[in-house]
């Protein structure tokens, strides 16, 4: 299933991008335990229609974010393990999240619960044939990530390009400090505690939505609780994006800053120049890790139950301002198609006013 900033980078190498993942990824309340799985036939029906000399790679995110911070399983990876191989295809893992996919494991794939999650860790990286890590996720950095490539041809070349564009492979244009602080939250993100203690934190967040009949992607990821905005918006047209929408009133409500992961995010088809509509338009509640309390976690709840209640009588989205030719996510501007008249929450006595002023 895409990622955003994934597949532009595939686009614009000229790439085209094909989703495989399995048919419940689509379905906000499935409660399939893996719904970052490989769909197997459909990437094999797609080596046949295309040739294998065609694909340079199969791309596997653990965990599969836009599906809801969503995991694969050992089981699935082996297979899809088993298909490259009789194809000659490399796979290449999207590792950002892939301890909370580890955890997962062990939590809901039998035969795994008595292994540490570096163990299952090291079992995934095994049937792959290299990662790519945004350090900024399970490794606590600020910034900066790796790449890792078992082919040391592919591996010199990519050497090459790291001193081009960032300079010399030891450091990739990252500063000691930086690559000392990877080093370290490599080691912290696979301690068992640690990641426990960060999966549960979503799941309190999750389990208060729940509770009060707000919509949420089922089962809950690792990193994030992500809304179902067109459950939560039932009245606004998915050309006037339901999940942006969401998110700026969330926003006017408490100052709750999440992202739209629905048709804003997918952007547009670049043969038709119209607009791509996933099958899931949601509303992403990140959690940094090590940064909130439970506290905080309940005024989050607050204001997402504040404006689910009401988000019936809203019906006006949002229509671009701007709008950038790639990744429009990251910089587009937007304003309401009409002023919201009714419905829009508000978090103290007067304050309805102030929110209808900012959003005219």
């Amino acid at each position: 299933m895409y990622f955003t900033t994934t597949r532009i980078h595939q686009e614009l190498n000229g790439g085209t991008f094909h989703d495989v993942i399995i048919s419940e990824a689509h379905d906000p309340f499935s409660d399939h335990p893996f719904k970052g799985n490989v769909d197997i036939d459909a990437l094999e029906n797609l080596i046949q229609e295309v040739g294998a000399d065609a694909i340079p790679y199969v791309s596997v995110a653990a965990t599969v974010n836009l599906a809801g911070g969503q995991p694969i399983s050992l089981a699935n990876l082996a297979e899809v393990r088993e298909l490259t191989n009789r194809y000659g295809i490399s796979i290449i893992l999207d590792a950002a999240r892939a301890v909370e996919n580890a955890w997962f494991i062990k939590q809901r794939e039998p035969g795994w619960s008595g292994h540490s999650v570096a163990q299952i860790l090291k079992e995934m990286c095994a049937l792959t044939d290299g990662a790519a890590m945004s350090a900024k996720k399970d490794s606590y950095a600020n910034v900066g990530g790796w790449l890792a490539m078992r082919d040391p041809e592919l591996a010199e070349k990519a050497r090459n390009l790291v001193v081009v564009y960032e300079g010399l492979h030891t450091y990739g244009g990252m500063a000691g400090r930086d690559l000392a602080a990877v080093a370290q939250g490599i080691v912290d993100s696979v301690q068992e505690d640690n990641i426990r203690a960060r999966v549960e934190q979503v799941a309190y967040l999750a389990g208060c939505l729940q509770d009060a009949g707000v919509p949420v992607v089922q089962p809950v990821g690792g990193h994030a609780v992500f809304l179902d905005a067109t459950a939560v918006l039932p009245e606004i047209p998915r050309a006037e994006f339901p999940a942006q929408t969401l998110a700026a009133v969330l926003y006017l409500d408490s100052g709750i800053r999440s992202i739209e992961r629905g048709a804003v995010s997918a952007g547009r088809d670049p043969a038709t120049g119209e607009n791509r509509y996933p099958k899931l338009e949601l509303v992403r509640l990140t959690i940094p890790r090590r940064v909130y309390t439970q506290s905080h976690m309940d005024i989050v709840a607050d204001s997402v139950i504040r404006v689910a209640k009401q988000g019936k009588a809203i019906t006006n989205g949002l229509r671009f301002v701007h709008e950038p030719e790639a990744l429009r996510f990251f910089q587009g501007r937007f304003e309401p198609v009409a002023q919201w008249q009714h419905g829009v929450p508000a978090p103290r006595p007067g304050a309805s006013d102030l929110i209808l002023q900012e959003l005219s």
